[in-house]
């Protein structure tokens, strides 16, 4: 008898409690390093602080790998998948990718004609930017820990992703689609061709809290009460509107939605 999994069992509770609080830590040790950028010497120690701030997401990058590899491979024996796997832990994000993240949320830290703003003021900006960018990337390598051991475990026929009750409004629609099947053959009859390949849940932002949910075979993914809500909400409101779907399901999630989107309140 099949069992059945969902973005709010057990695992999937423990995975986002795990990085939330990796996440806390990454913050913590972000905000001290903020002191190595000096106003008089802005290139130079800009530059140090990049490579600081560098070191540290790939620090915490390697911790949310590993998270997710015993993650992963505690829910494959829970769910008694056949055959031997080892889950291994996604590579680090790429230096480029790094360095462009942090260049990108320090780009206003030298003001303009047009903006005066103290240099407190734009630091701070340039804080929650590179913040965001360093939650994201460190996220990034637990989710690819999660979706690569899918793509090669063959005792593995899915994966979905799991939001948060108050995630934006992209991720609640990725959400909802339920299971992602890896292909038509390891899905077998349950194959659905709208939620074929990984479309649907391999786009992250910054800030995003979501978690890669595992499916192995014998189990049936079904979706948390609040997760079938959106799936109502985007087949009544907006499937069936090309272009116009994602603006469409957010303006039903704002007006049907039991839990408001960041922002609206």
């Amino acid at each position: 008898m099949a069992t059945t999994v969902s973005d709010v069992s057990p695992a999937a509770v423990r995975d986002r409690a795990a990085h939330a609080l990796l996440t806390r830590l990454l913050m913590r040790d972000m905000r001290r390093l903020q002191r190595l950028i000096v106003p008089d010497r802005l290139e130079e120690s800009l530059s140090l602080w990049r490579t600081a701030v560098s070191a540290l997401i790939g620090r915490y990058g390697t911790a949310s790998a590993s998270l997710s590899a015993e993650s992963y491979d505690r829910q494959r024996r829970a769910a008694g998948a056949p055959g031997s796997f080892s889950a291994q832990p996604a590579s680090e994000a790429p230096d480029e990718q790094v360095e462009q993240s942090l260049r990108w949320a320090t780009a206003d830290l030298w003001p303009t004609d047009e903006e005066q703003e103290a240099f407190d003021v734009r630091l701070a900006a340039a804080q929650a930017r590179a913040e965001s960018a360093a939650q994201r990337l460190v996220a990034n390598q637990g989710r690819a820990t999660m979706r690569e051991s899918a793509d090669r475990d063959r005792g593995a026929v899915a994966y979905a992703r799991a939001a948060a009750l108050g995630a934006c409004y992209f991720c609640k629609l990725m959400a909802s689609r339920g299971a992602v099947y890896k292909s038509a053959g390891t899905a077998g009859r349950n194959a659905n061709e709208q939620f074929s390949g990984d479309e649907s849940v391999v786009k992250f932002h910054n800030d995003c809290h979501c978690t890669i949910i595992p499916v192995f075979r014998g189990q049936q993914f079904q979706l948390s009460e609040h997760a079938a809500g959106w799936d109502r909400l985007y087949r009544k409101y907006a499937q069936g509107h090309p272009g116009d779907q994602l603006r469409l399901f957010r303006r039903a999630l704002a007006e049907h939605d039991s839990n408001p989107l960041p922002g609206s309140n």
